[in-house]
């Protein structure tokens, strides 16, 4: 006869383990199709760059003949060499780093103080200022060219590289107080208050409690800042009449002037033109991907 007791006493049953399954064919095809594509693609997008690094070591005769070969039958770095030296590369070199640098130090220096007011400061019209700066990113550059080049013809500045560098501070505003200004959201306001607490004021807190912790975003700021202003052509072209004053996109505009255009140093040209740029985005990669992310997150 059983108890009630015996009745409770449920056998043991040993615990169910899940069952490892195999990936399923369709996502198996889908991630070999998507492979495929982004490969291809890959190989599209990096053929026309790898072409013209080809031609800047080859002949022009090898250029006109050869077609679409990678490989220089016979590599010369003598292309490289005429096109930097007899069109004075350097020297537009030079103004390019200029235009450039200086640019790119002026977008840093005012839109992080603005973004910090932005995300730290309270006072009237914040948030409309802050708005009007978006809507200004939908706002094609194209647009503001004549009153920018009438404007600097009021000043006085047109054809010089103030009147390069001041449009491009002022072009980048949107974006920069964009991403600056989450970026400093995203600092905890405890610090700021134990900032305070030690004696710290603003501008002190700004420089060694916000800017460091949003080193990231500044540097993405930067980059963005410097590889348009590096290869801008529009308003350098429409500003500058003086040839020592001409930028690199202008000299390298130089090179297909004559009847017969020279497509080795023309490639030799754009090769010197966009070696800076990859160089800077190779060391500042890790950053740039660092600061796209915080600042989204912000």
């Amino acid at each position: 006869m059983t108890t009630v007791a015996d009745r409770t006493q449920l056998p043991d049953v040993p615990a169910l383990t899940p069952r490892r399954r195999g990936t399923p064919a369709k996502v198996v095809v889908a991630r070999v199709v998507v492979g495929v594509l982004l490969v291809g693609y890959a190989v599209v997008s990096l053929y026309p760059f790898l072409w013209m690094v080809s031609a800047a070591f080859k002949t022009q005769q090898e250029i006109v003949m050869g077609g679409g070969n990678l490989i220089p039958a016979e590599p010369t770095l003598s292309t490289l060499v005429d096109t930097w030296s007899r069109l004075h590369f350097f020297d537009y070199f030079l103004n390019s780093v200029k235009v450039t640098g200086l640019t790119t130090l002026g977008v840093v220096v005012v839109y992080s103080a603005a973004s910090y007011a932005f995300a730290v400061l309270r006072f009237p019209g914040r948030q409309a200022f802050f708005r009007l700066f978006l809507v200004l990113l939908f706002v094609p550059g194209v647009v503001t060219l004549l009153p920018i080049v009438l404007l600097e013809n009021q000043l006085g500045i047109l054809g010089t590289h103030l009147g390069l560098i001041l449009p491009f501070v002022n072009g980048t505003a949107p974006l920069s107080i964009l991403l600056l200004t989450n970026a400093f959201r995203s600092v905890p306001g405890e610090l700021r208050d134990a900032a305070r607490v030690d004696g710290a004021g603003e501008l002190r807190i700004f420089a060694r409690v916000y800017v460091p912790l949003a080193r990231p975003a500044i540097i993405t700021i930067a980059l963005l800042t410097a590889i348009p202003t590096w290869n801008e052509y529009l308003l350098s072209r429409v500003s500058l009449n003086d040839p020592s004053t001409f930028t690199l996109p202008i000299a390298l505009q130089q090179l297909q002037s004559s009847n017969v255009v020279q497509y080795n140093q023309l490639m030799a040209g754009a090769l010197i033109v966009v070696i800076p740029v990859i160089i800077l985005f190779l060391a500042t990669q890790r950053y740039f991907v660092n600061g796209l992310v915080g600042a989204v997150k912000g």
